[in-house]
């Protein structure tokens, strides 16, 4: 899977589930735990942040404007938010590759957790290359992405 962002729909969904997956691996203890539980905490975790993240949306709108929940709004709400399941994705099947490829669990955790800070990185200067950015200004964004990663792996380090 690459580090994609161009989801049309929502971009920021993919930089939000890439961030969150790479915390919650972060969190992860691969000493007490198998790869079926990490993998499937993770992904359970995921699906409840993509799905209270797209009804809050809903339900903030809808609070808003006065508007009724309806199966259509519903629908296109979690078709939205789905960005944050795709970006979540790519640390999540770096995990999957290291469970395929016979590694013990806590290097396939830190590999997923260095996804995310790859993806992170790379997005900021795919942003700042877009933006035809000067050097100095792409070296200030790459280094906005590097910080969001470096968050990440001090919750990695703080935990374990």
């Amino acid at each position: 899977m690459s580090c994609r962002a161009e989801s049309p729909e929502n971009p920021a969904g993919v930089v939000y589930g890439i961030i969150t997956m790479g915390a919650l691996l972060a969190a992860e203890n691969g000493k007490a735990e198998t790869y079926l539980e990490a993998v499937g905490s993770a992904a359970i975790a995921l699906l409840l942040y993509w799905l209270a993240h797209s009804y809050a949306g809903l339900l903030g709108d809808r609070l808003a404007t006065h508007k009724h929940l309806t199966p259509v709004s519903l629908g296109r709400a979690f078709l939205h938010d789905w960005g944050i399941v795709r970006g979540a994705l790519m640390p999540l099947v770096a995990l999957l590759i290291g469970w395929i490829a016979g590694a013990a669990l806590e290097t396939a955790i830190n590999a997923a957790v260095w996804t995310s800070v790859g993806c992170l990185i790379a997005f900021e200067l795919l942003a700042a290359i877009r933006a035809k950015a000067g050097t100095g200004e792409l070296l200030v964004e790459v280094c906005v992405g590097a910080t969001m990663g470096l968050a990440i792996l001090a919750l990695r380090i703080l935990l374990h």
